[in-house]
């Protein structure tokens, strides 16, 4: 079957309850040993990343206006803070009581000088929901596939839009919000999630609120901190536009990467467990962009779906395996592609074909009855 026809064929869901556990079942037998997690590496990983990464950064602040060293720096940078951010999506899925210092040193080393601490992650496990995923209540499906084109270009500048919008966030409305119980709520609903789907709008739970809150007062010292060297010390206002560029062009990554997670051609009716798999892909090629564009497993985003509990570490491991042991007809095996540019290209093809239709994007800018 070709790559295109696998594509289109992801539409198609399983429904059969029976036929949902057999599936899970042959596929988490294999790799049931691979689910522990291995804390140092993920400190040695995540150490280095982080380090060579501050260390780009102060290059790219030092060094002469757009010279060769500065454009690489900035160009390395990003792809080191997009690979460090990726350990967020690994956090969000550890045990209660498991590597709190880890969660803290991430935190403190990226999250909050990024301005995006963890816990707004927390909406992820929706991604996963049998209720959520691909609805308007999934904070990270969009129906691009099925919508006017207009909407891929409105979802690719999220990325540039989002400094300034985290920085109003966290250096203005975080502090005001906690003087007006309404501002306070609007806050929780509609901007304290990690979502790429703009149409989002979901309370924030209240039994994390206790770590946003924390996380809100970090964020706020830090841009303190900053406003005060602008002012009194070595940091100049163009520090500023340098810092929005390169979190632009870090979070930009994550964006492109994810033009390549998901088939995005559903109408906004929940999916089954294996469903969900039918929507997901695998990019296996051995490419410079699979190396560089999905760091620490991303490329595994079918497998992810199919057993979300697997470590990063392991996932290679474990898609090696399932290849070689589940049933031909098993439909993992439907979910493996080589060419990003092929998926991506399926999608705005199919976004051109749909350009004077909005019936499904009206579904997702109505909501989802939050």
């Amino acid at each position: 079957m070709s790559d295109d026809a696998k594509i289109v064929g992801m539409n198609s869901g399983t429904t059969n309850p029976t036929s949902e556990r057999k599936r899970v079942r042959e596929a988490r037998a294999p790799v049931a040993d691979l689910f522990d997690r291995k804390p140092e590496l993920y400190w040695l990983d995540f150490g280095v990343t982080v380090v060579l990464t501050w260390a780009l950064v102060a290059v790219y602040f030092s060094t002469e206006a757009w010279s060769p060293m500065q454009l690489g720096a900035v160009f390395l940078a990003a792809i080191g803070v997009f690979r460090a951010g990726t350990f967020m999506h690994e956090i969000v899925y550890f045990k209660s009581g498991e590597m709190v210092a880890f969660r803290w040193a991430w935190n403190l080393l990226l999250g909050f000088p990024i301005l995006m601490p963890w816990v707004l992650y927390r909406n992820h496990i929706e991604h996963h929901s049998r209720r959520h995923f691909p609805t308007p209540g999934d904070g990270e499906y969009l129906p691009l596939a099925a919508t006017p084109p207009l909407e891929t270009v409105k979802y690719l500048l999220q990325p540039v839009l989002l400094p300034p919008l985290t920085f109003l966030r966290f250096g203005i409305f975080g502090p005001l919000s906690h003087l007006s119980p309404r501002l306070r709520e609007w806050l929780l609903t509609c901007a304290s999630a990690a979502a790429t789907n703009p149409y989002y709008r979901k309370r924030f739970p209240a039994r994390h609120e206790p770590e946003l809150i924390r996380s809100e007062w970090f964020c706020f010292a830090w841009l303190v901190l900053l406003v005060a060297l602008t002012v009194f010390g070595p940091m100049r206002p163009v520090h500023w536009q340098m810092a929005w560029a390169l979190l632009s062009l870090a979070f930009g990554l994550n964006w492109l990467r994810n033009l390549a997670a998901h088939g995005y051609a559903n109408d906004g009716e929940p999916r089954s467990h294996i469903g969900q798999l039918q929507d997901s892909f695998n990019l296996t090629g051995q490419t410079w962009l699979t190396f560089w564009l999905f760091p620490a497993g991303l490329r595994y985003h079918a497998l992810h779906h199919l057993l979300p509990g697997l470590p990063y570490h392991q996932l290679g491991r474990a898609h090696r395996r399932l290849l070689a042991g589940l049933p031909s007809d098993h439909p993992y095996h439907r979910c493996n592609h080589d060419s990003y540019f092929r998926i991506v290209g399926r999608l705005l093809h199919d976004a051109w074909k749909h350009r004077g239709q909005r019936a499904i994007l009206r579904r997702w800018q109505a909501g989802y009855g939050y």
